[in-house]
């Protein structure tokens, strides 16, 4: 295994160098060459634009002007070495009431930059207004000048939209404390791609990694005082950059985790934050694109331009459909899919993506441009369809070739297993496909993400152990997170006795048989098949420590066994995970895909449907010469059903995914379900 690499610095001071000539408006970012480097910046509104340079910490700072060709500032700069320290200084009005907020003592980060020689953190002198203003230097981080690294050159993993199982990792949670892997690559995503890691995610049998967000980001300017760090990455500044915690060695480290996970046959996507950045609201601090052109990177309150237009409850919205920032977000995906070789990204808020002046439109510029982009077209593209804005709530209305994720598949699943009354239509649905979401837009099942449980929200184990969210410790007197959690205690809040856990652990299992045997594309949050719990809190961002870091030492290896396997069954069953809704209609030899039954093993009726009382459905599905049955019992209370005739020369077979609960089957009579079971039987 590669020992931790760091990023190179110069370890002098640049001196004596200056504009060698105009050099180039295109590309965007600081390119080297053999002889030196080439600058561009965007600015529609800026009046100057300096570069600055910093050779070793403490040294002096050089500036250097550039030339200006229509909205970009550009210059060549010969004899600068790779591992030099880099920023700009953009001159110009301060009026936030038109929108603009230039202020040259604040040294701006590149948003091209390749990397950075260290992480974000906030200081209030970064917000404060000329008049005030601190040079802002010795708190920023400095870009460093490096060469672009070649295509990465691996075979990507080729994994049919049925077969596919995702699995969200939070890299510095996954790793902190694993004693298995080595204590210098903990929290990064070196100690991801270490055999030790590898071996569980495997053992798994996922197809997909999502990484949760790696870009470099700063903590929200309220969690510092409150002695408490962002956890997971979700505030970016800059979209090129990783963050030196997860990848002090920069782009490589990317490289290295996605060729070692591709020769593992296992695709990697990023979770990818273009809706809004760190920099806040307007009384957050100016840290690169607010103080390069602040009126074009965001969009901005047309009443008062002073405010920003907050869609994404973070402070700020990015303006998309404006060309700067939709090329900023298209090099970005294209420098990851090529440079680092992943398979694909999931959108955070993505309706942002797709907002105009006039609100969201699929055919929005960006999501256009991503359809038609040669690099990024046949990419996985998964849409978090919505956002907090007017309107921001879109699922089942991105483009064609998108996937995005279901909350109503979450939804509708935790209704049923909680026992709500009237649940037992919405779950036929969602384990069919959730036909209602995406066939009018000529999209099968493998365009819903189904998960029960993802990083936003409680954890699986803490779903079944806590009606009521528990985030006292985030600092803002349990007002943050979701009210509504559709969660249920099993008759307790919070830890609980021999008893009240073997219950709890049973539901687990039966809202993860659900999962796998959807129609769908499948959604696993690392750590819940573990058994995690965060204490009740449903909205632990703010917690970058054991709240979130994965207990390894306590693992419930039963409970990874039941999520392997039940991976390994949806896997072997065609019939389980085709890429087709469930209609009812024959499927082969005049049998129907999808037979839905009651205890008695006859169809259901409208009444039956209507009852609210129902806590029992069976679904018996048929493609080919393959069928199984599926029972489901959310009651608490065992449950005889009626199995159908087996076809003459086989037999039903029980497969119990709880080990500790056999299923009574008599091929006559029926079988007995567990109370708060699902149970699968397989003709063979």
């Amino acid at each position: 295994m590669k020992t931790r690499r760091r990023l190179p610095f110069t370890g002098t001071d640049v001196k004596d160098v200056r504009l060698t000539d105009a050099g180039k408006p295109d590309p965007l970012g600081v390119t080297l060459d053999k002889d030196g480097i080439n600058v561009a910046v965007f600015s529609a509104h800026a009046e100057t634009v300096t570069l600055c340079l910093f050779g070793k910490r403490g040294g002096r700072e050089t500036r250097i002007p550039l030339q200006r060709s229509g909205d970009v500032f550009h210059g060549r700069i010969a004899g600068i070495p790779a591992g030099t320290r880099y920023g700009f200084r953009a001159s110009g009005p301060y009026d936030p009431a038109a929108g603009h907020r230039f202020d040259a003592a604040k040294l701006l980060v590149d948003p091209y930059a390749l990397a950075l020689d260290r992480p974000y953190a906030w200081h209030g002198e970064l917000a404060l207004p000329p008049g005030r203003a601190v040079d802002t230097a010795p708190l920023v981080p400095k870009g460093i000048v490096l060469a672009t690294p070649p295509v990465l050159k691996t075979t990507r993993p080729s994994i049919k939209p049925e077969a596919r199982v995702i699995y969200e990792v939070n890299t510095r949670a996954f790793t902190k404390s694993n004693p298995q892997v080595p204590r210098a690559l903990r929290g990064t995503l070196a100690g991801l791609a270490h055999p030790a890691s590898l071996a569980h995610i495997v053992r798994l049998g996922v197809t997909t990694l999502e990484l949760m967000p790696i870009a470099a980001w700063i903590d929200e300017r309220h969690l510092p005082p409150l002695g408490l760090a962002n956890a997971w990455g979700y505030n970016p500044v800059g979209f090129f950059a990783l963050d030196p915690r997860l990848a002090p060695g920069g782009i490589a480290d990317l490289r290295h985790l996605v060729a070692t996970f591709h020769e593992a046959g296992i695709e990697v996507i990023l979770d990818i934050v273009f809706n809004h950045t760190g920099e806040s609201d307007e009384f957050g601090g100016t840290l690169s694109l607010r103080g390069l052109d602040n009126a074009t990177y965001y969009r901005l309150d047309p009443s008062d331009p002073a405010r920003y237009v907050n869609d994404t409850g973070t402070g700020n919205t990015l303006a998309l459909d404006r060309p700067a920032p939709m090329r900023l977000a298209l090099d970005a995906l294209r420098y990851f899919a090529t440079i680092g070789g992943v398979d694909g990204y999931r959108f955070d808020l993505a309706p942002v993506l797709g907002r105009c002046d006039d609100g969201f439109r699929p055919d929005a510029p960006l999501l256009s441009a991503i359809g038609r982009d040669p690099v990024l077209k046949d990419l996985l593209l998964i849409a978090e369809p919505w956002d907090i804005g007017h309107g921001g709530y879109r699922l089942g209305e991105f483009p064609e070739s998108w996937s995005e994720w279901n909350d109503r598949y979450r939804d509708d699943v935790r209704r049923f297993w909680r026992g709500d009354d009237g649940a037992i239509g919405s779950l036929a649905t969602r384990l069919a496909g959730s036909a209602d979401l995406f066939e009018a837009s000529g999209r099968p099942p493998s365009a819903s993400i189904n998960f029960v449980a993802a990083h936003d929200g409680f954890t699986l184990a803490d779903l079944v152990a806590y009606a009521d969210k528990h985030n006292e410790a985030n600092g803002e007197g349990n007002r943050d997170g979701a009210a509504f959690n559709f969660s249920w205690n099993s008759g307790a809040e919070g830890p609980a006795g021999a008893a009240i856990a073997a219950a709890r652990l049973t539901d687990i299992r039966a809202l993860l048989a659900t999962l796998f045997l959807s129609r769908g594309t499948p959604m696993l949050t690392a750590g819940d098949e573990l058994g995690r719990s965060q204490g009740g809190n449903n909205n632990a961002y703010a917690q970058d420590n054991e709240h979130t870091w994965l207990d390894w030492k306590n693992a419930d290896e039963g409970l990874i066994d039941t999520v392997a396997a039940l991976i390994a069954f949806r896997r072997d069953h065609p019939v389980i995970a085709a890429d087709r809704f469930l209609t009812g209609q024959p499927a082969a030899a005049g049998v129907p895909d999808v037979a839905w039954l009651d205890e008695a093993g006859e169809p259901l009726t409208t009444s039956t449907w209507d009852d609210p009382g129902r806590r029992v459905l069976g679904m018996a599905l048929c493609a080919g010469r393959e069928r199984i049955l599926v029972w489901f019992n959310a009651g608490f209370e065992p449950v005889k059903v009626a199995l159908p005739v087996a076809r003459p020369g086989h037999v039903w077979r029980a497969i119990d995914i709880d080990p500790t609960r056999a299923t009574h089957l008599d091929q006559a009579r029926g079988a007995s379900l567990a109370a708060r079971s699902v149970t699968i039987f397989s003709e063979a």
